[in-house]
């Protein structure tokens, strides 16, 4: 037991130094770790690394003054996106940056998301002038948002337990200061099947979007 705790102390105080915090493995040393952590910085530019998974379109790490990210080109005019972190269905927080541009009358999409590509996200709807909590494939919540084209927007996602069931908030915004609320919130009965976090973008607009600083946080009950 002693050299089993030794060994995962010292792959989680390696894993920074590598940009990617993981807890793929459980166990006594790392279950109060940060699940997952990645800015892409570390990374050779390139096809994105075995741990995240892409269900669908050309995701890349690519630079550009300096900064290292992932990114989808902006052709063509579909919805992709890709899976990363541990399978979870609750007590998660996932969070990440997204950058896209307009063209014109024409907008990108883009979102965050938990528990699979079935699950729950939180999605940024420039042409709609919202934010949109998203369940499987329904529009379940919305509220406003004044989304600036060129600024790298944050969104957060978090799936808690509480006393009757389970609540689903979400938030984005533009800026370093994040708000204090949450913009949508979704209470549930029961919990959606456990599933990896992951991104989305729809590049409507016909430009790439870019995505950096991704990261799971567990957070308690």
């Amino acid at each position: 037991m002693k050299r089993r705790l030794a060994l995962a102390t010292a792959l989680v105080a390696l894993a920074p130094g590598l940009g990617l915090v993981s807890n793929t493995f459980r166990t006594e040393a790392a279950s109060a770790q940060v699940v997952f952590q990645q800015n892409f910085d570390k990374l050779p530019a390139g096809e994105l690394p075995a741990e995240f998974l892409i269900l669908n379109g050309i995701f890349t790490v690519t630079e550009d003054a300096g900064a290292k990210f992932a990114e989808l080109p902006g052709s063509p005019l579909e919805d992709f996106g890709f899976l990363f972190g541990p399978s979870e269905a609750s007590g998660i927080e996932a969070s990440a940056r997204i950058f896209g541009t307009k063209q014109g009358r024409k907008f990108p999409t883009f979102a965050l998301g938990v528990n699979g590509g079935g699950g729950y996200k939180v999605r940024v709807a420039p042409a709609k002038k919202a934010i949109e909590l998203v369940k499987g494939e329904e529009i379940v919540k919305s509220s406003p948002l004044d989304w600036k084209s060129g600024e790298w927007t944050s969104l957060k996602l978090r799936v808690r337990k509480t006393a009757d069931g389970f609540k689903v908030e979400g938030k984005a915004w533009q800026g370093s200061a994040e708000p204090a609320e949450w913009s949508l919130s979704l209470d549930e009965k029961e919990a959606m099947p456990p599933g990896k976090s992951g991104v989305w973008g729809m590049p409507y607009s016909g430009n790439p979007i870019r995505f950096d600083d991704l990261k799971v946080d567990p957070i308690a009950p």
